[in-house]
C-alpha cells in the first residue's frame, strides 16, 4: 500500500485586516515595519508603534487605481507601550470625563430636566455637571502645571510624545516621565492604585 505524503502544518490564520495592511505597506514602499514569519509570509512587526498604525486607502483600497493613502495615528495611551494598565485606564477616564462634559454640555436637555425647576443648576443636566466636576477634580489632582500640560496634550489632544518633546525642547524621556507621573496621580485620585510611600 503506497504511503501518503505527510502534510506540512498549515500556517495560522492572520489576524483580521493584517494582510490588507501588509499589502498597502508594500504598495507604498513602507516595508520597514514588515518581517517574515516562520511560514515565509510577510507580517507586521508585532509590538511596535509602526505595526499599530493603520493605513487607509480610498478608491476601493488600491493605490494602483488612484487611491489615496491616509495614515491614521494610534491613540498615544495605546501606543506608549511602557504605560501600566492603571495608567492607561486613568488617562482614559480623564479623557472620557472631559469629552462627556464638553459633548453633552452642548446637547439640548430632555423635557424632564427642563420641567424640574427646583434644582439650583436648572439649566444643566446632572450627568454633565457630574462629568465636569469629575474632570475638574482630576485636573486639580495633577498638581503641577507641567505635569497637567503633558497629560492634557496626550490624553485630550492626542498629541504624540515626540511632537510634545519637539515643541517643548525637552527630551522624550522627560515628557514620558511627566506623563507617567500625571497618570499615576490620576490613578491614585480615582482609587485605581494606592499612594507610594516616600
Amino acid at each position: 500500500m503506497p504511503r501518503k505524503p505527510s502534510k506540512k502544518p498549515a500556517p495560522p490564520k492572520l489576524p483580521k485586516g493584517e494582510a490588507e495592511q501588509v499589502r498597502i505597506r508594500r504598495e507604498v514602499g513602507h516595508d520597514f515595519a514588515l518581517k517574515q514569519d516562520a511560514f515565509g509570509r510577510q507580517r507586521l512587526a508585532a509590538g511596535t508603534a509602526e505595526a499599530r498604525r493603520v493605513y487607509a486607502v480610498s478608491n476601493g483600497g488600491y493605490t494602483s487605481t488612484g487611491g489615496i493613502v491616509r495614515l491614521r495615528n494610534v491613540d498615544p495611551l495605546v501606543g506608549i507601550t511602557s504605560l501600566s494598565r492603571q495608567q492607561r485606564e486613568a488617562g482614559g477616564r480623564f479623557r472620557d470625563d472631559f469629552e462627556r462634559a464638553a459633548r453633552e454640555g452642548l446637547q439640548p436637555q430632555s423635557w424632564s430636566e427642563r420641567i424640574d425647576g427646583g434644582r439650583v443648576n436648572a439649566g444643566i443636566p446632572d450627568r454633565v455637571l457630574s462629568a465636569g466636576r469629575a474632570h475638574a477634580q482630576a485636573a486639580a489632582a495633577l498638581a503641577h502645571w507641567e505635569v497637567a500640560d503633558v497629560v492634557r496634550k496626550v490624553c485630550l489632544e492626542g498629541q504624540s510624545v515626540k511632537a510634545i518633546a519637539e515643541r517643548s525642547g525637552d527630551g522624550r524621556d522627560v515628557v514620558v516621565k511627566l506623563l507617567k507621573v500625571g497618570l499615576d496621580l490620576l490613578a491614585v485620585h480615582h482609587g485605581m492604585m494606592g499612594r507610594k510611600a516616600g
